[in-house]
């Protein structure tokens, strides 16, 4: 039977793992060693009767300059998009566990009530909210009063328009607002729990139990 010397075998295993290749050179190093070759050759090869222009070869080299300085540019601004991802992430880590309204038009009754919430594009001085079941019959309808433009949490004890109490379930919201005879833009919003952080190419979203995926921005309030 063949036998191995453990540590040795670490030692080699550790060393490969510690190899290191050369690093490839850089794409604006590679653009600028191209360019100076075909200046030199340009210039190696011009007619001596007549020489290339001085202002060509200054607007030659302000182009390469050019190309270096936006591909420099490019690279700071993916470190920088890179670093404020890393942040958006840690402070949507801290969401986790948390109640959150989001856009969504669901609303959940339980034995201790319901929490839902509306988002006003406008001051409204008068704002009704209407509670539908699942076959879209209207169970109850609240009257908030007026509002300021912004984001709303309302509470509903499942008390049903004549006066019993509703079944425990999952019901609809629709948010009616005006302004005197103007209506407001309204949009409801749904309670939900930030269940896990969801790092994308592009940006951090979160998931919001069986709500879905939101973005960030799109958290109108943290309960």
């Amino acid at each position: 039977m063949a036998t191995v010397d453990s540590a040795s075998s670490a030692q080699q295993i550790l060393s490969n793992l510690a190899r290191t290749e050369a690093q490839k050179p850089k794409a604006t190093e590679d653009a600028q060693s191209r360019f100076l070759t075909l200046l030199t050759t340009q210039l190696k090869n011009q007619d001596p009767l007549s020489p290339m222009d001085n202002a060509a070869v200054t607007s030659q080299l302000a182009q390469i300059s050019t190309v270096d300085g936006i591909e420099r540019l490019n690279a700071t601004l993916g470190e920088l998009m890179e670093g404020q991802q890393s942040s958006e992430a840690l402070q949507a880590a801290q969401l986790l566990g948390r109640g959150v309204l989001v856009p969504g038009k669901g609303l959940v009754l339980t034995d201790q009530g319901s929490l839902g919430g509306f988002k006003l594009d406008a001051s409204a001085d008068k704002v009704i909210v209407s509670i539908s079941d699942a076959n879209g019959l209207e169970v109850a309808s609240v009257d908030m009063g007026a509002h300021t433009a912004g984001t709303h949490s309302f509470q509903w004890d499942g008390t049903a328009t004549d006066g019993t109490p509703a079944a425990a379930g999952v019901y609809t919201v629709k948010i009616t607002a005006t302004q005197g005879d103007e209506k407001v833009a309204a949009t409801a919003l749904e309670l939900g729990q930030v269940s896990s952080v969801i790092r994308g190419p592009k940006s951090v979203d979160v998931q919001v139990g069986s709500l879905g995926i939101f973005q960030l921005n799109e958290i109108q309030q943290i309960l």
